[in-house]
């Protein structure tokens, strides 16, 4: 084995063990490292200047994508990843190129998928039957609404997770952190009404419907919350693509425009930068100047 694919799964191993990092970030900055290694063929560390890594980004950048060539927050990724590869030879004294050496590439502006107030009330609003299916969906949309979980988190709940005679409880999120979210009345009485339909001992909160008599429940996977949601977003006649990262967006948005902190959002989503959560700032900024023409009318002033 080559010293630099040795360097490699140390690495890997560090970012599993040392920091938390999940098996599909490990499997994903394997890749990223491994196209690098194999497209500049270096063998060692010390084989990484500023004239490979200039000459990679110049083969990355012209490499074909979906749309064209390959974007620019794609190619970013695979930056990162080297950047920390470089950072954690760096503290155990291995030489090579300095990690403050990569700059990521400029990339626009972040679009964010967002609900109206309308479509998020006819959104929660939607799942209105009695049977156990009804109310499990409906729990699940006001329980994203309220807490702002990803949708891997969600589905990794038990019903342990939750007492609801709290109005809190904690999730783990990226990285293993743990994080405190809040219930909403409306997800609290959600929750509690889907609990006491369901007659299984399955552990989890969020379960499958048994399609035959003898069938066990099994945990909702993210891709069928993700086909629950798309489903009541259609049903609700809401035109744009839907998803519990866009409930997501809508609680962090909903939270700023009425009156939270960047700080305090930023720990209710579980970030572990500022500048993740600084991405809703055009949103909210929209939201003051709508106020400002509101309020602040020369003609009322008198002047």
């Amino acid at each position: 084995m080559k010293l630099i694919e040795q360097q490699k799964q140390e690495f890997l191993d560090y970012l599993e063990i040392e920091k938390g990092r999940s098996l599909k970030t490990r499997s994903s900055y394997d890749r990223y490292l491994s196209l690098f290694f194999k497209q500049t063929k270096i063998s060692s560390p010390t084989d990484i200047d500023e004239n490979l890594l200039r000459e990679f980004r110049l083969w990355l950048n012209r490499q074909p994508g979906t749309t064209g060539t390959l974007k620019k927050n794609t190619q970013n990724y695979y930056l990162i990843a080297l950047r920390t590869f470089l950072k954690y030879l760096a503290r155990r004294g291995v030489p090579s190129l300095s990690p403050e050496r990569i700059e990521l590439a400029k990339t626009p502006g972040r679009e964010i998928d967002l609900l109206n107030e309308v479509e998020l009330g006819r959104l929660l609003t939607m799942p209105a039957d009695q049977d156990e299916k009804s109310l499990r969906d409906k729990a699940i949309l006001e329980l994203l609404f309220s807490t702002g979980l990803r949708v891997s988190e969600l589905t990794g709940l038990n019903r342990d997770s939750i007492d609801l005679s709290r109005d809190e409880f904690s999730v783990r999120g990226k990285g293993e952190k743990v994080r405190l979210v809040f219930l909403s009345l409306d997800a609290k009485e959600a929750i509690k009404t889907y609990l006491k339909k369901r007659v299984d001992i399955e552990e989890a909160l969020f379960v499958s419907l048994k399609n035959k008599v003898g069938d066990a429940p099994t945990r909702l996977t993210s891709r069928s919350v993700e086909r629950i949601v798309k489903f009541y977003a259609t049903k609700a006649g809401i035109g744009s693509k839907v998803t519990p990262h866009t409930i997501r967006h809508s609680f962090a948005t909903d939270l700023l425009q009425n009156g939270a902190d960047i700080r305090s959002v930023q720990a209710m989503l579980g970030h572990s930068s500022v500048a993740t959560t600084q991405i809703y700032t055009h949103v909210t900024d929209k939201h003051l100047r709508e106020i400002h023409q509101k309020f602040h009318n020369r003609k009322n002033t008198g002047s």
